[in-house]
C-alpha cells in the first residue's frame, strides 16, 4: 500500500514598521515562491500603510518585489497568507551528481563565483583539504552541511551584518546566514554551485523553539541537473518550508532595502500549521 501524503495548511505572514524620512524609496523582497508540492489558498498579498500601493516587479534572479516611497513617519508592512503543503520533509537524493562544470547550463555558472559574503579565493584550499576526498554527489554536500552545523556555534548574540563567510569560518559563529554563506562558500570552492535563500520554516515537525519567529536562511545546490534545499543551521529535512528569495548572498536577497534615512520600528513573522478544530456533541438518541 502506498502511503498517503498528510496534507497540511500553514498560515504565514508578517508584519514589519518603520519610521523613515520623507521621500524615502524602498524595495521589499517578502512575496513566497511555493515549490512544487505547495499551492497557495490565500494570497501573501503585501499591503502598505497608510495608503500605498506597490509596484510590482521582478528581478534579476526571478524573485518577486515591490517598491514604493515612503511618505515619512511610520510605514507598516503586512501579509497574511495561507498555503497548503504536503506534509512531507524535503526530499533528499541520494543518487544526485555533481553536474561538470563544462556542461552547467549558463544562467547556473554565476553560482559558482565569489561574491559580497562567500569569499572563495580565501576558502578554496581549505574546502579541497577538508572535502576534496569525499566522493562528488549528494554525500559531499552533506558532508558540508554537517561540517558547518558541527563547527559554528549559533547564537543571535553573534549575528553582524558585515560578517562572511571566511570570517565565521575563522570565528566559528554566527547565525543561519553567516552558517548559510559558509556552506555556500565551500560547495563552490569545489565546482559545486550554490545560492543562498530566505524563507519561512516555522517549528512544524520537530520541538518548538522558545524564540521569537524569524525569517530563515538556507541554501540550494545544483546536483543532478535540479536545485536541491539544503539547511546548515538545523542540517534536517524540515517540513513546511516557504521559500521566500534566491540570490547569490543575502546581499541580492535583503526583505527590504531603504534608499534614505529609515529605522526599524517593530518586526513580527508567523508560520504556524492550521490545526483543524473539530467540535463533539452528545448523541441525545442514546442518553439514558
Amino acid at each position: 500500500m502506498v502511503e498517503r501524503e498528510k496534507v497540511m495548511q500553514i498560515r504565514f505572514g508578517y508584519e514589519i514598521a518603520y519610521d523613515s524620512a520623507p521621500g524615502v524609496p524602498m524595495v521589499v523582497m517578502l512575496a513566497a515562491q511555493p515549490n512544487p508540492t505547495q499551492r497557495i489558498v490565500r494570497s501573501d498579498a503585501l499591503h502598505v500603510t497608510p495608503g500605498l500601493s506597490p509596484a510590482h516587479y521582478i528581478d534579476a534572479f526571478g524573485n518577486p518585489c515591490a517598491r514604493f516611497v515612503c511618505r515619512g513617519g511610520t510605514v507598516t508592512l503586512k501579509a497574511d497568507g495561507l498555503i497548503e503543503d504536503s506534509g512531507l520533509p524535503e526530499a533528499a537524493v541520494l543518487d544526485a551528481r555533481e553536474v561538470p562544470v563544462e556542461s552547467l547550463p549558463y544562467d547556473v555558472l554565476s553560482f559558482l563565483l565569489g561574491s559580497r559574503y562567500c569569499e572563495t579565493d580565501l576558502l578554496m584550499n581549505e574546502a579541497w583539504r577538508l572535502f576534496g576526498h569525499i566522493a562528488p554527489g549528494w554525500n559531499r554536500v552533506q558532508a558540508i552541511c554537517d561540517f558547518v552545523n558541527q563547527h559554528v556555534a549559533f547564537g543571535y548574540r553573534y549575528a553582524s551584518s558585515t560578517k562572511t563567510a571566511y570570517q565565521t569560518y575563522v570565528e566559528r559563529q554566527g547565525v543561519c546566514r553567516d552558517m548559510a554563506h559558509l556552506a555556500i562558500a565551500l560547495c563552490r570552492c569545489i565546482n559545486i554551485p550554490a545560492r543562498y535563500c530566505t524563507s519561512y520554516l516555522g517549528d512544524i515537525g520537530v520541538q518548538t523553539v522558545d524564540a521569537p519567529m524569524d525569517f530563515a536562511a538556507c541554501m540550494e545546490v545544483y546536483l543532478g541537473h535540479a536545485w536541491h534545499s539544503f539547511d546548515p543551521r538545523n542540517n534536517a529535512r524540515r517540513i513546511g518550508r516557504i521559500m521566500i528569495a534566491r540570490g547569490r548572498d543575502a546581499a541580492d536577497v535583503a526583505f527590504s532595502t531603504a534608499f534614505g534615512q529609515s529605522w526599524l520600528r517593530s518586526f513580527r513573522v508567523w508560520t504556524d500549521e492550521v490545526i483543524e478544530q473539530r467540535s463533539t456533541r452528545a448523541d441525545s438518541s442514546k442518553a439514558a
